[in-house]
């Protein structure tokens, strides 16, 4: 099939939108917008997360080990796009706090998954990364979509 129809097609299947970070060999965070996750199992606790070879921070998620899912509110769909943009420093003027654990979290997020890496499968252009989930919080805020190309938003309650 063509690309563009494939694309077409997996538009029209709403996503959250998610900032994965992690970190370089010296400790540097770094991250990229993401709606390539999912949730796997509860018992082991697991998420799938889905980086493209071509980032920028591909190599980060072998080599740290860990990564953190930020899941985005409506209300940041800036720092999504900053965050999607390639050869720009994403960290800067972002405001951020090394976890615990040693992960980048990005502040006001509505939640974040904090992952140790299990498995990482190869899924073409991809890979997929499996991660034990180590510590995960939520606000309940609205969340920021992503429906046929489009940034989107859950229509008023009411």
């Amino acid at each position: 099939m063509d690309p563009r129809e494939i694309r077409h097609v997996l538009g029209h299947f709403a996503t959250g939108v998610t900032i994965v970070t992690t970190k370089d060999k010296a400790g540097v965070p770094t991250g990229i917008t993401a709606n390539a996750f999912s949730s796997l199992s509860l018992n082991p606790p697991l998420v799938l997360v889905c980086i493209d070879k071509k980032a920028n921070c591909y190599e980060c998620f072998e080599d740290s080990g860990v990564f953190a899912v930020n899941l985005l509110g409506e209300h940041q769909e800036q720092l999504a796009n900053r965050f999607a943009t390639k050869g720009i420093e994403k960290f800067q003027d972002t405001a951020w706090h090394m976890s615990a654990n040693g992960i980048p979290l990005l502040d006001q997020t509505i939640g974040y998954i904090e992952c140790s890496v299990t498995q990482g499968y190869e899924g073409g252009d991809h890979t997929i990364y499996l991660g034990e989930i180590i510590h995960a919080e939520a606000a309940g805020d609205r969340p920021l979509l992503f429906y046929k190309g489009k940034y989107q938003r859950l229509p008023e309650e009411g």
